[in-house]
């Protein structure tokens, strides 16, 4: 306990801290610190010793000893409001919150106009997800320092985390009319319009933030972001391995990069750099969530909801997106009414939970008289969400809705809108696509396969599955991995890496070597067989791959390829009504999607005339929904496989499912979505024109 010091006492001991913080000023910190360890010996647990004490292991890199002499310092009843200020962002730093905020309300609680104290609260609040709370506390600071350009810079977060975007980008721009260049504005910009889609402007804050300040560590992470929301993956790899090199243990840093690394399918290195950034920081909800979210992608299902309960228990703002993930693990998993249930706790609880609303969408067979129908409408009028971004998340989840209920035109209303929304902030030239399509065909002549004698690898174990998005490739791959020798992979961008690491195509083909194609084959060969589960064959279904089906008989000349069909009406307007998670950019406007829709099978037709037929099956969606077990043999026996009865009751099975067609492959075939285009014709003029069909 500090003892009472008379006035006399109270005069020399301000004194020789007087002279204490000249030293420091000074750079002369020893000096400065042996001078406050000779009054700590005079005055044992004076409070401003202390704090001075603190300041100074902090500046020397010890932030355990600055925590410690803070603690010690806050102990004293005279301990000054900046102790406890200061004490807040240090706790804040190591993750300990709830530490933090009681030290954070006990400094303005000393010191009510000290605009210092209200803002580190305000962002601890903020990282708690006690939004309302902080928003109060740097409304505060704004109001007693309306200069301060940091005040309105930590107000603008807070209220992109309340959703209130127009009113965050506004006192950011404040903040930068205050400061022109403030890097942690630049970058907090990059977050909202990676948020927004809008990823040029994102690149362009990111950039300018690093350009500021090449030591800004969350300015690498948004960058990365943008480049990982445009599939640019290698590129956001390349950000996050600069911040580590500057950072090696940045837990922010870690978490994104394991999720890079997911994405690009090195699932092991991926794993390693999750663990250990719950490893450095166990009180982390990110690292947490991005180890549940890797565990996921191992198959590991217990341990990935184990994690993302760890996570879910740690005081952050990611409760809503947690709960979302644990909701779709549950249904890529074939638990879908758990799913729903924890979807329907996720909207009660966010009632303007945009991913939530959208989620719950794609599992919920809609009827006209739907309340939540009512709900999702309310999000996209007056006084719903705000950004262009969640406005047509929930375009295309109404879309959806209507159309289950059967009201075409407020279907495509809706569907209308969103994708008008989102090809305007995509990127895509047709006509270059067209030109590119046929390039790839004229690559590939009927001799070419004949020119490379003895090239590939000689494994059989890949099966590819490819064709349209929506076309049923999703059906096909579950009906193959009932049997008891297929595993099913899902869609793997394994062609395609190989494909961007080896120049582009078709401009790598130049100068391209038996050797080299054989190469790629045990490449790809090598990051399937983790997959394979023990089983002699696996189906990667990436639907693009049939873009490439020339180049995978040259890499696997063994490999069987099975091209889904579907009727080409029916196949677009499927995708017209997603919101792709990836990007699919020529499905957002009726007449491209039909324009492409016919290069598509412009090219699959090349493939159909210089294929082996040993080697390539077409299979129609129709003709599997009317008899399934026909098609199932006709499949297996391509194939070279045993019949197994287990292929029928292949909603059964039980295996991941990491598609947009998921909810679907967990019911029984229904015949229902075969022709369904015909009671929406009349509003489907532009795609219908574009690939000739006349609807009359």
């Amino acid at each position: 306990m500090t003892p009472t010091l008379t006035p006399q006492q109270r005069q020399e001991v301000n004194q020789a801290l007087g002279q204490a913080q000249a030293l420091l000023n000074g750079g002369q910190v020893q000096a400065a610190l042996a001078l406050c360890q000779r009054i700590l010996a005079a005055v044992p647990g004076e409070p401003h010793t202390l704090h001075m004490l603190g300041l100074i292991a902090y500046g020397a890199g010890d932030r355990m000893a600055a925590v410690a002499h803070l603690r010690q310092a806050c102990q004293s009843p005279n301990a000054p409001a900046m102790a406890f200020s200061n004490l807040t962002e240090m706790l804040r730093q190591q993750g300990e919150l709830a530490e933090a905020e009681q030290a954070g309300r006990a400094a303005v609680a000393r010191e009510p106009g000290f605009p210092g104290a209200w803002n580190n609260l305000g962002i601890v609040l903020q990282e708690m997800g006690k939004l309302e709370e902080s928003r109060a506390c740097l409304e505060k600071v704004v109001a007693l320092e309306p200069s301060n350009a940091e005040a309105h810079n930590n107000l603008g977060n807070t209220f992109r985390r309340l959703g209130q975007f127009d009113l965050a980008q506004r006192h950011w721009q404040q903040a930068l009319a205050l400061r022109p260049n403030y890097p942690e504005t630049f970058t907090n910009l990059a977050n909202l319009f990676n948020e927004q889609g809008e990823y040029q402007k994102a690149r362009e804050c990111g950039q300018r933030a690093l350009a500021l300040n090449p030591q800004l560590l969350d300015a690498y992470v948004n960058l990365a972001a943008t480049e990982n929301a445009l599939w640019q993956h290698e590129a956001a790899l390349d950000w996050l391995n600069r911040l580590l090199a500057l950072a090696p243990d940045h837990p922010a840093g870690l978490a994104a990069r394991a999720l890079t690394l997911k994405d690009l399918e090195r699932l092991d290195e991926a794993l390693a750099d999750a663990e250990r950034a719950v490893r450095n920081r166990p009180d982390s909800a990110e690292a947490a969530s991005a180890l549940g979210s890797v565990l996921l992608a191992h198959g590991r299902f217990d341990e990935a909801i184990a994690a993302y309960d760890r996570a879910l228990a740690l005081p952050s703002t990611l409760r809503e997106r947690l709960l979302l993930a644990r909701a779709m693990a549950y249904q890529e998993n074939g638990r879908s009414d758990e799913a729903l249930r924890l979807l329907d706790e996720l909207v009660a609880e966010f009632p303007a939970s945009v991913p939530g609303w959208h989620t719950r969408a794609d599992i919920v067979k809609f009827k006209a008289d739907d309340p939540a129908i009512g709900q999702m409408e309310a999000l996209v009028g007056p006084g719903g969400v705000q950004s262009n971004a969640d406005r047509m998340s929930m375009h295309f989840a109404l879309g959806k809705a209507y159309l289950d209920t059967g009201d075409s035109a407020a279907a495509l209303r809706h569907l209308d809108q969103g994708n008008a929304m989102k090809r305007a902030i995509t990127v895509y030239d047709p006509d270059a696509t067209h030109r590119w399509m046929e390039s790839l065909a004229e690559a590939f002549p009927a001799d070419v396969l004949g020119r490379f004698p003895g090239a590939g690898a000689a494994s059989a174990m890949p099966i590819f599955v490819l064709g349209m998005p929506r076309s049923g490739t999703t059906l096909i791959e579950q009906i193959l991995a009932s049997h008891s020798q297929i595993a099913g992979a899902g869609e793997l961008k394994a062609i395609s890496l190989l494909i961007e690491q080896a120049g582009g195509m078709p401009q790598m083909l130049s100068g391209m070597t038996a050797e080299r194609l054989t190469a790629m084959g045990e490449d790809y060969v090598a990051r399937l067989a983790p997959l394979a589960q023990g089983k002699p064959h696996v189906v990667d279904k990436m639907p693009a791959n049939f873009l490439h089906a020339g180049l995978i008989h040259l890499i696997l000349p063994n490999a069987r390829i099975i091209h889904a069909r579907r009727d080409p009406v029916d196949t677009c307007l499927s995708c017209y009504s997603k919101l792709f998670g990836g990007e699919q950019a020529f499905t957002y406007d009726q007449a491209e999607l039909g324009r492409f829709y016919r290069d598509y099978q412009a090219l699959m037709a090349h493939w159909r005339s210089v294929l082996p037929a040993s080697h390539f099956i077409e299979v129609d969606y129709e003709n599997v929904v009317e008899d399934i077990e026909r098609e199932a043999r006709r499949m297996l026996e391509f194939l070279g496989l045993d019949w197994e009865p287990a292929c029928l009751d292949f909603h059964q099975t039980k295996r991941p499912v990491r598609t947009s067609s998921v909810n679907q492959v967990r019911q029984p075939v229904y015949k229902t979505s075969a022709g369904r285009w015909r009671k929406h014709a009349d509003h489907l003029g532009p795609l219908l024109a574009a690939l000739g069909i006349d609807a009359s």
